[in-house]
């Protein structure tokens, strides 16, 4: 997102010079009214020098990149208007010019501070064993050798070795493995994984410019300089209506011999619909974006999201939910499956393994009574015994609760995981859960289909059976598994070749390809800091169907934008016409620019009205109330290594 300094000292400029411009403009015409012509042109003249000077900085700037913009055409129409004396029309101008840099500027400064806020929470430091005590230490001054501990909860800081018993790892972010994974000790751990059970210790391997996680961010920074940088959609008609203008002015002058007409069609034609309306779209367009979860990092990403084509999509914790959902429940006794969840949960309470945890909540979503759980004890990674009302019960994987009751527990479909429930040393049955597809997945990507965006894919770093698995049945275009961060960077790029692409993701490892896609969109709610600072666009609540709505207001943004832009030039074309013949002087071609201005931007106004349709849908979607699991003896079909809660994550 560039150096915050920098960014910081460039709003500030804007937001000087529009000051000053403005400052200059109305002491300008108060010295007017009051009877004193020449020094009111003194100070509209100083007013319009800095934002001048500026102007002919930048264009320098671009003309050493290869790059043409609208600038030239301002700066020739405030250099002309001073020239000639004209300086009430040059002070016009320069408002006009910097009051759109400040709006631009404004739009993206918002985006900043907001994702700011939403980066804060990331820690930078470690707690590092030293001298028979724990310190907090900054992440660069952990060496090779140090021993550190990782308290539940945080991300591993540096690649490592585990120098505990074992450490159970959720490496979702790095490897799109949607189940936590149980690592003995001696085992190697990536930086960037988050650690989903007890505290553990890790003695470092490398230090932190030297690990997994640094290299995929110096993968982003690669993928950001590689890509192509967004042509504004008003540098887009910058040649075009400079080579009008200049023939009219040049017209004007040539066959009259008044430079003053000339001066007149230059200030008619400063481009202000397009400086002023296109921002004004755009940032509406933000605004609109914002109110549906949708963070869209500048005007650039905005423009570019219209234009989207192909869809690549990760799979854990974007696709689907990243976390296990209750898929089925199997009885083997004579209790109905709402008595067998509520038994496992009201054991699992005791429990902060994550597969616990999750039993938990979807037995709370479904309104059911638990009990307080007696005499608990846990076998970590692997279950937990207690009494329920009286009754000994054993909840976990199905190893282990086989082995206090007897008998075996089912073999679970890829991708599933199986937690056993035994009462008082007798199998009572299993609870089937998987790493789901989000609600309303199908209609989300038949939405975007509709909305004209023809291929989809799906890209993940996990095995290519659960990908099968989960995606079955929603129509695809291709399925690409077992990716590294680098091969999806390279999918990215080949689809580029023939489309506009947008990448969706929410880990560490689609950090980099979200850098390189036309438009990343982060789920930013519950994903990974690495891949919502590379991305352009935010989803700042934790549901995939937001992005059908933002495509759509970003398209009638951009129409928007257009429609403005195409009446103001349309309107200042005439202007030039009427200027070029004598009609108009510049003050008066200035004040007709003003009242086309003033046309133009309430057109861009409307897109603050902007009511996507696909939001509609989404809003319907999610106050259905959600089906609950079936019953009996369910193994949940389709969807994510067979696991038991012993073999997965409690082993």
């Amino acid at each position: 997102m560039g150096d915050p300094v920098q960014l910081t000292r460039t709003e500030g400029l804007k937001t000087l010079l529009l000051g000053v411009s403005l400052t200059g403009l109305g002491l300008g015409l108060a010295l007017h009214v009051a009877g004193q012509p020449q020094a009111a042109g003194t100070v509209w003249a100083l007013a319009v020098l800095p934002v001048l000077a500026t102007l002919l900085l930048q264009i320098l700037r671009s003309l050493a990149q290869g790059e043409f913009g609208l600038d030239i055409v301002a700066a020739l129409s405030m250099s002309a208007a001073l020239l000639f004396g004209e300086h009430l029309a040059a002070a016009v101008v320069a408002v006009m010019y910097s009051g759109g840099n400040f709006l631009e500027s404004f739009a993206e400064g918002r985006a900043r501070r907001e994702m700011r806020d939403l980066l804060s929470r990331v820690p930078r430091m470690a707690a590092r064993y030293r001298n028979g005590g724990l310190e907090d230490v900054a992440l660069d001054r952990i060496t090779p050798g140090d021993r550190l501990l990782i308290r539940q909860g945080d991300v591993v800081p540096v690649d490592g070795r585990i120098a505990s018993a074992s450490a159970l790892l959720d490496n979702s972010a790095l490897t799109g493995e949607a189940l936590p994974l149980r690592l003995p000790q001696g085992a190697e751990a990536m930086s960037g994984a988050t650690n989903a059970g007890e505290a553990f210790d890790l003695e470092a391997t490398n230090d932190a410019g030297s690990s997994t996680y640094a290299g995929i961010v110096r993968l982003v920074e690669a993928a950001q300089r590689s890509k192509a940088p967004m042509s504004r959609l008003a540098d887009r008609w910058s040649l075009g209506f400079l080579a009008v203008t200049l023939a009219i002015a040049l017209a004007a002058w040539g066959l009259t011999g008044d430079p003053i007409r000339a001066v007149a069609v230059l200030v008619v034609a400063t481009p202000c619909p397009l400086i002023l309306a296109v921002p004004v779209a755009l940032v509406a367009g933000l605004s609109r974006a914002a109110h549906f979860g949708v963070l869209v990092k500048g005007a650039g990403p905005l423009e570019a999201m219209a234009r989207i084509r192909t869809l690549i999509l990760d799979k854990t914790g974007t696709l689907t939910d990243g976390r296990p959902q209750i898929v089925g429940i199997e009885s083997r006794a004579d209790i109905d499956a709402d008595e067998i969840l509520r038994l496992a949960a009201s054991l699992d309470q005791a429990s902060k393994h994550p597969v616990a945890q999750a039993v938990v909540a979807a037995a709370k979503a479904r309104g059911l009574a638990l009990a307080l759980p007696e005499d608990v004890a846990e076998r970590p990674g692997e279950g937990v015994t207690g009494l329920i009302g009286g009754r000994r019960i054993a909840v976990g994987g199905s190893g282990f609760v086989a082995d206090l009751a007897g008998g075996d527990g089912p073999q679970g479909q890829t991708g599933q995981v199986i937690v056993s429930l035994a009462i008082d040393g007798r199998m009572a049955g299993h609870i089937v859960m998987a790493d789901a597809l989000r609600e309303g997945a199908a209609e989300m990507l038949e939405t975007l289909r509709a909305q004209g965006i023809p291929r989809i894919l799906l890209a993940t770093g996990d095995r290519a059976d659960v990908a099968q698995r989960v995606t079955q049945g929603l129509g695809l275009d291709a399925i690409h598994a077992e990716l590294s961060p680098g091969e999806k960077v390279r999918l990215v790029v080949a689809e580029h070749a023939s489309a506009p692409v947008m990448m969706v993701g929410d880990g560490v490892n689609d950090a980099p390809a979200l850098a390189a896609a036309d438009v990343g969109v982060a789920m930013g709610a519950r994903g990974a800091a690495a891949s919502a600072e590379a991305a352009d666009v935010v989803l700042l609540v934790d549901r995939l169907d937001r992005i059908a709505p933002g495509i759509e207001i970003a398209r009638r943004a951009r129409s928007i934008a257009l429609q403005s832009v195409i009446v103001g030039i349309g309107l200042s074309v005439l202007g030039m016409l009427a200027a070029g013949f004598g009609y108009l002087t510049p003050v008066q071609g200035a004040l007709l620019q003003e009242v086309i201005d003033v046309a133009v931007i309430l057109n861009a106004l409307r897109a603050l009205r902007i009511a996507p349709q696909s939001a509609q849908g989404a809003k319907r979607a999610a106050v259905r109330e959600p089906a609950p699991p079936p019953p009996g003896n369910v193994h949940g079909a389709d969807l994510p290594a067979p696991h038991s809660r012993g073999a997965a994550d409690r082993s």
